[in-house]
Protein backbone atom coordinates (compact mmCIF):
# COMPACT_ATOMS: atom_id res chain seq x y z
CA UNK A 1 0.00 0.00 0.00
CA UNK A 2 3.47 2.43 0.98
CA UNK A 3 3.92 1.93 -3.14
CA UNK A 4 0.42 3.16 -4.08
CA UNK A 5 0.30 6.29 -1.76
CA UNK A 6 3.65 6.79 -3.51
CA UNK A 7 2.30 6.48 -7.00
CA UNK A 8 -0.84 8.80 -6.20
CA UNK A 9 1.48 11.72 -4.57
CA UNK A 10 3.46 11.48 -8.14
CA UNK A 11 -0.03 13.23 -9.45
CA UNK A 12 1.36 16.39 -8.29
CA UNK A 13 4.07 16.04 -9.90
CA UNK A 14 2.73 17.27 -13.17
CA UNK A 15 -1.34 17.74 -12.20
CA UNK A 16 -3.94 16.64 -13.77
CA UNK A 17 -6.44 15.54 -11.14
CA UNK A 18 -9.47 17.74 -12.31
CA UNK A 19 -10.49 18.89 -16.20
CA UNK A 20 -8.94 21.86 -15.90
CA UNK A 21 -5.42 19.68 -16.59
CA UNK A 22 -3.42 22.27 -15.78
CA UNK A 23 -0.01 20.19 -15.68
CA UNK A 24 1.69 22.34 -12.93
CA UNK A 25 4.85 20.56 -10.55
CA UNK A 26 2.61 21.38 -7.44
CA UNK A 27 5.18 19.40 -5.27
CA UNK A 28 7.61 22.38 -6.44
CA UNK A 29 5.39 25.22 -5.11
CA UNK A 30 3.14 25.75 -8.56
CA UNK A 31 -0.46 26.47 -8.21
CA UNK A 32 -2.59 25.23 -10.68
CA UNK A 33 -6.50 26.63 -11.18
CA UNK A 34 -7.22 25.20 -7.93
CA UNK A 35 -4.72 28.14 -6.26
CA UNK A 36 -2.91 25.56 -4.15
CA UNK A 37 0.17 23.87 -4.24
CA UNK A 38 0.84 20.29 -2.54
CA UNK A 39 0.74 21.40 0.90
CA UNK A 40 -2.44 20.04 2.49
CA UNK A 41 -4.16 23.22 4.00
CA UNK A 42 -7.66 22.81 5.80
CA UNK A 43 -9.68 25.82 7.17
CA UNK A 44 -12.41 23.97 9.21
CA UNK A 45 -13.02 20.64 10.68
CA UNK A 46 -16.37 20.90 12.58
CA UNK A 47 -20.11 19.11 13.24
CA UNK A 48 -22.11 20.78 11.04
CA UNK A 49 -25.84 20.52 11.19
CA UNK A 50 -26.98 22.36 7.94
CA UNK A 51 -26.39 19.78 5.17
CA UNK A 52 -28.95 17.14 4.14
CA UNK A 53 -31.17 15.14 7.04
CA UNK A 54 -29.44 11.83 6.36
CA UNK A 55 -26.00 13.32 5.80
CA UNK A 56 -26.34 16.01 9.19
CA UNK A 57 -28.57 13.83 11.03
CA UNK A 58 -28.95 14.88 15.36
CA UNK A 59 -25.49 14.99 15.46
CA UNK A 60 -23.92 16.39 12.49
CA UNK A 61 -21.96 16.24 9.89
CA UNK A 62 -18.03 16.12 10.63
CA UNK A 63 -17.13 18.51 8.22
CA UNK A 64 -13.89 19.14 6.70
CA UNK A 65 -13.64 22.24 4.28
CA UNK A 66 -10.51 22.23 1.65
CA UNK A 67 -8.85 25.26 0.98
CA UNK A 68 -8.40 25.82 -2.99
CA UNK A 69 -11.09 24.79 -5.67
CA UNK A 70 -10.88 23.85 -9.16
CA UNK A 71 -14.27 25.43 -10.53
CA UNK A 72 -14.19 28.94 -8.70
CA UNK A 73 -17.78 29.79 -9.93
CA UNK A 74 -17.67 34.23 -9.90
CA UNK A 75 -20.59 33.74 -6.71
CA UNK A 76 -18.99 31.36 -4.61
CA UNK A 77 -20.50 30.99 -1.09
CA UNK A 78 -17.25 30.06 0.48
CA UNK A 79 -15.09 32.17 -1.74
CA UNK A 80 -11.78 32.69 0.76
CA UNK A 81 -11.64 29.03 1.01
CA UNK A 82 -12.01 28.63 -3.03
CA UNK A 83 -9.23 31.10 -3.79
CA UNK A 84 -7.16 29.24 -0.97
CA UNK A 85 -6.48 32.51 0.86
CA UNK A 86 -7.57 31.41 4.33
CA UNK A 87 -6.84 27.92 6.17
CA UNK A 88 -3.89 26.10 7.94
CA UNK A 89 -1.33 24.03 6.53
CA UNK A 90 -1.17 20.67 8.04
CA UNK A 91 0.36 16.99 7.01
CA UNK A 92 -1.44 13.87 6.27
CA UNK A 93 -1.24 12.35 9.96
CA UNK A 94 -2.95 15.62 11.10
CA UNK A 95 -5.60 14.98 8.54
CA UNK A 96 -6.09 11.71 9.86
CA UNK A 97 -6.01 12.51 13.26
CA UNK A 98 -8.89 15.13 12.93
CA UNK A 99 -10.50 12.52 10.92
CA UNK A 100 -10.83 10.38 14.15
CA UNK A 101 -11.13 13.55 16.41
CA UNK A 102 -14.45 14.14 14.61
CA UNK A 103 -15.80 10.21 15.02
CA UNK A 104 -15.19 10.93 18.79
CA UNK A 105 -17.25 13.86 18.76
CA UNK A 106 -20.17 11.55 17.70
CA UNK A 107 -20.22 12.98 13.64
CA UNK A 108 -22.44 10.63 12.07
CA UNK A 109 -19.51 10.87 8.91
CA UNK A 110 -16.53 12.45 7.42
CA UNK A 111 -17.63 15.21 4.70
CA UNK A 112 -14.59 15.86 2.71
CA UNK A 113 -15.63 19.48 0.93
CA UNK A 114 -14.28 20.58 -1.90
CA UNK A 115 -11.49 17.46 -1.68
CA UNK A 116 -10.98 17.07 -5.61
CA UNK A 117 -7.32 18.34 -6.02
CA UNK A 118 -5.81 16.63 -2.69
CA UNK A 119 -7.26 13.03 -3.45
CA UNK A 120 -3.90 11.48 -2.63
CA UNK A 121 -3.24 13.18 0.79
CA UNK A 122 -6.69 12.36 1.30
CA UNK A 123 -6.75 8.55 0.52
CA UNK A 124 -3.25 8.57 2.70
CA UNK A 125 -5.09 10.01 5.55
CA UNK A 126 -8.44 7.29 5.11
CA UNK A 127 -6.20 4.34 5.29
CA UNK A 128 -4.05 5.98 8.61
CA UNK A 129 -7.25 6.82 10.72
CA UNK A 130 -9.38 3.81 9.14
CA UNK A 131 -5.93 1.77 10.59
CA UNK A 132 -6.42 3.14 14.15
CA UNK A 133 -10.45 3.03 14.04
CA UNK A 134 -12.11 5.13 11.76
CA UNK A 135 -15.37 3.18 11.05
CA UNK A 136 -18.58 5.84 9.62
CA UNK A 137 -19.08 6.72 6.36
CA UNK A 138 -16.83 9.24 4.32
CA UNK A 139 -18.88 11.88 2.53
CA UNK A 140 -17.46 13.20 -0.47
CA UNK A 141 -18.72 16.56 -0.68
CA UNK A 142 -17.69 17.88 -4.60
CA UNK A 143 -18.70 20.99 -6.86
CA UNK A 144 -19.31 17.51 -9.60
CA UNK A 145 -16.07 18.68 -11.88
CA UNK A 146 -14.51 16.47 -12.05
CA UNK A 147 -12.71 13.21 -13.89
CA UNK A 148 -13.23 9.97 -13.78
CA UNK A 149 -9.66 8.83 -13.66
CA UNK A 150 -9.71 10.87 -10.64
CA UNK A 151 -12.47 8.95 -9.62
CA UNK A 152 -10.82 5.81 -9.52
CA UNK A 153 -8.50 6.60 -7.28
CA UNK A 154 -11.43 6.65 -4.65
CA UNK A 155 -12.94 3.41 -5.35
CA UNK A 156 -13.44 1.68 -2.45
CA UNK A 157 -12.81 4.63 0.04
CA UNK A 158 -16.08 6.54 -0.68
CA UNK A 159 -19.30 5.72 0.98
CA UNK A 160 -21.57 8.61 0.18
CA UNK A 161 -20.98 10.80 -2.75
CA UNK A 162 -22.52 14.54 -2.65
CA UNK A 163 -21.55 16.03 -6.05
CA UNK A 164 -23.58 19.26 -7.32
CA UNK A 165 -24.94 19.72 -11.27
CA UNK A 166 -25.09 23.08 -11.26
CA UNK A 167 -25.35 23.66 -14.89
CA UNK A 168 -26.60 21.66 -18.30
CA UNK A 169 -26.07 25.08 -20.42
CA UNK A 170 -22.96 25.39 -21.76
CA UNK A 171 -22.64 29.38 -21.82
CA UNK A 172 -24.01 29.57 -18.10
CA UNK A 173 -21.28 27.50 -17.10
CA UNK A 174 -18.81 29.36 -19.16
CA UNK A 175 -20.40 32.80 -17.55
CA UNK A 176 -20.48 31.72 -13.99
CA UNK A 177 -17.39 29.18 -13.71
CA UNK A 178 -15.40 29.21 -16.87
CA UNK A 179 -15.95 25.98 -18.08
CA UNK A 180 -18.16 25.40 -21.02
CA UNK A 181 -17.24 21.32 -20.70
CA UNK A 182 -18.81 21.59 -17.12
CA UNK A 183 -21.74 19.23 -17.86
CA UNK A 184 -19.63 16.82 -19.99
CA UNK A 185 -17.76 15.97 -17.24
CA UNK A 186 -20.21 16.16 -14.39
CA UNK A 187 -22.76 13.55 -15.91
CA UNK A 188 -19.61 11.37 -16.59
CA UNK A 189 -18.55 11.81 -12.68
CA UNK A 190 -21.84 11.44 -11.31
CA UNK A 191 -22.53 7.71 -13.57
CA UNK A 192 -19.09 6.81 -11.84
CA UNK A 193 -20.06 7.73 -8.62
CA UNK A 194 -23.61 6.11 -8.65
CA UNK A 195 -21.51 2.72 -9.89
CA UNK A 196 -18.96 2.97 -6.70
CA UNK A 197 -21.49 3.20 -4.38
CA UNK A 198 -24.94 1.88 -5.86
CA UNK A 199 -28.40 2.12 -4.63
CA UNK A 200 -29.22 4.34 -1.33
CA UNK A 201 -28.80 2.45 1.49
CA UNK A 202 -29.49 4.04 5.51
CA UNK A 203 -28.86 2.88 9.01
CA UNK A 204 -31.67 2.64 11.33
CA UNK A 205 -31.62 6.29 12.31
CA UNK A 206 -31.71 7.48 8.64
CA UNK A 207 -28.35 8.15 8.15
CA UNK A 208 -27.02 7.78 4.62
CA UNK A 209 -24.53 5.03 4.20
CA UNK A 210 -24.32 4.23 0.75
CA UNK A 211 -25.57 5.98 -1.95
CA UNK A 212 -25.09 9.47 -4.33
CA UNK A 213 -27.24 13.05 -3.46
CA UNK A 214 -26.66 15.43 -6.41
CA UNK A 215 -27.47 18.88 -5.27
CA UNK A 216 -28.68 21.58 -7.45
CA UNK A 217 -28.61 25.15 -6.06
CA UNK A 218 -30.70 27.00 -8.09
CA UNK A 219 -29.64 30.48 -9.42
CA UNK A 220 -31.49 33.62 -10.64
CA UNK A 221 -32.72 33.72 -14.20
CA UNK A 222 -31.74 30.33 -14.71
CA UNK A 223 -35.19 28.63 -14.09
CA UNK A 224 -34.61 26.54 -17.93
CA UNK A 225 -31.77 24.90 -16.99
CA UNK A 226 -32.57 24.04 -13.71
CA UNK A 227 -35.33 22.32 -14.80
CA UNK A 228 -33.52 20.51 -17.32
CA UNK A 229 -31.16 19.43 -14.54
CA UNK A 230 -33.78 17.68 -12.55
CA UNK A 231 -35.22 16.29 -15.76
CA UNK A 232 -31.63 15.02 -16.73
CA UNK A 233 -31.73 13.43 -13.51
CA UNK A 234 -34.46 11.66 -12.85
CA UNK A 235 -34.84 10.34 -16.12
CA UNK A 236 -31.25 9.03 -16.17
CA UNK A 237 -31.32 7.73 -12.93
CA UNK A 238 -35.02 7.39 -11.32
CA UNK A 239 -34.71 6.28 -7.70
CA UNK A 240 -31.45 5.12 -7.68
CA UNK A 241 -30.22 8.92 -6.62
CA UNK A 242 -31.59 11.67 -4.26
CA UNK A 243 -31.96 14.40 -5.89
CA UNK A 244 -31.48 18.16 -3.32
CA UNK A 245 -33.43 21.02 -4.84
CA UNK A 246 -31.37 24.34 -3.41
CA UNK A 247 -32.51 28.29 -2.98
CA UNK A 248 -29.88 28.75 -0.43
CA UNK A 249 -28.17 30.91 -3.54
CA UNK A 250 -26.62 34.23 -1.16
CA UNK A 251 -25.65 37.35 -3.51
CA UNK A 252 -22.52 38.50 -1.85
CA UNK A 253 -20.71 41.51 -2.35
CA UNK A 254 -17.94 39.87 -5.23
CA UNK A 255 -21.12 38.93 -7.22
CA UNK A 256 -22.12 42.96 -8.22
CA UNK A 257 -20.23 42.70 -11.24
CA UNK A 258 -22.94 40.23 -12.55
CA UNK A 259 -26.23 42.04 -11.92
CA UNK A 260 -28.63 39.43 -12.88
CA UNK A 261 -27.62 36.96 -10.44
CA UNK A 262 -26.71 39.85 -7.99
CA UNK A 263 -30.43 38.70 -5.83
CA UNK A 264 -31.96 35.97 -4.20
CA UNK A 265 -34.15 33.67 -6.09
CA UNK A 266 -37.32 34.22 -5.95
CA UNK A 267 -39.58 31.99 -3.98
CA UNK A 268 -42.05 32.04 -7.13
CA UNK A 269 -39.52 30.35 -9.02
CA UNK A 270 -38.21 28.49 -6.92
CA UNK A 271 -42.09 26.88 -6.28
CA UNK A 272 -42.05 26.33 -9.91
CA UNK A 273 -39.14 24.11 -10.04
CA UNK A 274 -39.96 22.42 -7.03
CA UNK A 275 -43.66 21.82 -8.40
CA UNK A 276 -41.81 20.57 -11.96
CA UNK A 277 -40.24 17.69 -9.78
CA UNK A 278 -43.47 16.65 -8.74
CA UNK A 279 -45.27 16.68 -11.85
CA UNK A 280 -41.94 14.59 -13.70
CA UNK A 281 -42.09 11.90 -10.51
CA UNK A 282 -39.00 12.61 -8.26
CA UNK A 283 -39.86 11.41 -4.81
CA UNK A 284 -36.40 10.91 -3.53
CA UNK A 285 -35.67 13.85 -2.98
CA UNK A 286 -34.66 17.04 -0.79
CA UNK A 287 -35.84 20.74 -0.65
CA UNK A 288 -35.25 23.70 1.50
CA UNK A 289 -37.76 25.66 3.07
CA UNK A 290 -37.84 28.54 5.14
CA UNK A 291 -34.63 31.41 5.26
CA UNK A 292 -31.78 29.64 3.80
CA UNK A 293 -30.51 32.25 1.91
CA UNK A 294 -28.77 33.93 4.59
CA UNK A 295 -24.55 34.58 5.21
CA UNK A 296 -25.39 33.09 8.51
CA UNK A 297 -25.75 29.73 6.72
CA UNK A 298 -22.03 29.98 5.48
CA UNK A 299 -19.49 28.60 8.32
CA UNK A 300 -16.57 31.16 9.83
CA UNK A 301 -13.51 29.15 8.26
CA UNK A 302 -11.63 30.53 11.68
CA UNK A 303 -9.28 27.37 11.31
CA UNK A 304 -11.70 25.22 14.16
CA UNK A 305 -10.73 21.91 14.79
CA UNK A 306 -7.58 21.90 12.67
Amino acid sequence: MDNKIKNYKKLYNDCSLCPRNCHVDRTLGKKGYCRVTDELIVARAALHMWEEPCISGTNGSGTVFFSGCSIGCVYCQNNNIAKGVVGKKISTERLADIFLELQNKQAHNINLVTPSHYIPHIVEALLLSKSNGLNIPIVYNTGGYEKIEALNLLDGFIDVYLPDLKYMDAAIAKKYSNCEDYFVYAKDAIMEMVRQTGEPKFDSNGIMTNGVIVRHMMLPGCLEDSKNIINYLYNTYGDKIYISIMNQYTPLPHVSEYPEINMKVSDENYEELIDYAVEIGVENGFIQEGETQSESFIPEFDGEGV
